[in-house]
């Protein structure tokens, strides 16, 4: 890896506070109900774990990210957050319910992710969780990699995992999860000005592998700007082009 593996906590506040905004949506899905014991997997910076915990529920969050984790716990010390990897999370015992908004398309184990979960669930116990689906962000990936190639690095890949629903689906059912309902839809998701993309690949670009030395991934990075400016950049907003699978699924 060329650039750094974990997360810059205030950059994902400051400026991609938009991941958690569109959480919510996902968070109503769950219906929390006071009493339940709820994990938050992928929580991040803390802020919809809190707000399964203000709807009266117990709740765990668990995040990969040190860095994450340290500022979900300054701002919400009440609250209990544990570092794991979702490919191989275990619990004390099983819960009522497995949130994830944003995090699973982090995890190339999507296998292990996915038995863990049921590992963690009670008989009828659901999953509610939204990630990058079959074909998100595909215009940046493309013009990255392509950029990366051109200076030099041969062997770059990048890191997520976008699934459909077909491919998602069968792995549910595998693991003992019957999907309810499962989405794939486009969401064209802003970010605003005119640095907008370049935070954005500041932030995750350590999702890009290979040999490329930092000097490679800022001109790997700056090309790609230039190149998607014409067709994503309008009036001081960019528009990227994310698409999402939903997937809300019980426990057998």
């Amino acid at each position: 890896m060329a650039v750094s593996s974990d997360w810059n906590a205030s950059l994902y506040d400051a400026r991609l506070n938009f991941v958690t905004s569109y959480g919510e949506s996902v968070l109503e899905l769950l219906e929390v109900k006071p009493g339940e014991e709820v994990i938050d997997l992928g929580c991040g910076t803390g802020r919809l774990t809190a707000e399964i915990a203000d709807a009266g529920a117990s709740v765990i969050g668990i995040d990969a990210s040190p860095a994450m984790l340290e500022t979900a716990r300054s701002n919400y010390p009440q609250l209990r957050f544990m570092q794991a990897d979702a490919s191989n999370f275990k619990v004390e015992h099983p819960v009522d319910a497995v949130f994830s908004n944003a995090a699973l398309h982090w995890v190339l184990d999507a296998e292990g992710a996915v038995r863990s979960i049921s590992n963690a669930l009670k008989p009828g116990g659901r999953l509610v969780a939204e990630f990058g689906g079959k074909g998100n962000i595909r215009s940046i990936e493309s013009a990255f990699l392509r950029n990366l190639i051109g200076c030099g690095c041969h062997d770059a890949a990048h890191a997520w995992y976008f699934p459909s629903i077909g491919e998602y689906a069968s792995l549910l059912e595998k693991h003992g999860l019957e999907p309810a309902t499962m989405w794939l839809f486009d969401r064209p998701t802003p970010m605003e000005g005119e640095d907008g993309l370049k935070a954005w690949l500041t932030q995750f670009g350590h999702a890009f592998t290979g040999c490329f030395t930092p000097e490679q991934f800022d001109e790997s990075l700056n090309k790609t700007v230039e190149d998607l400016k014409p067709t994503m950049y309008r009036e001081g907003v960019w528009t990227l082009d994310y698409r999402r699978l939903r997937v809300i699924a019980r426990k057998l």
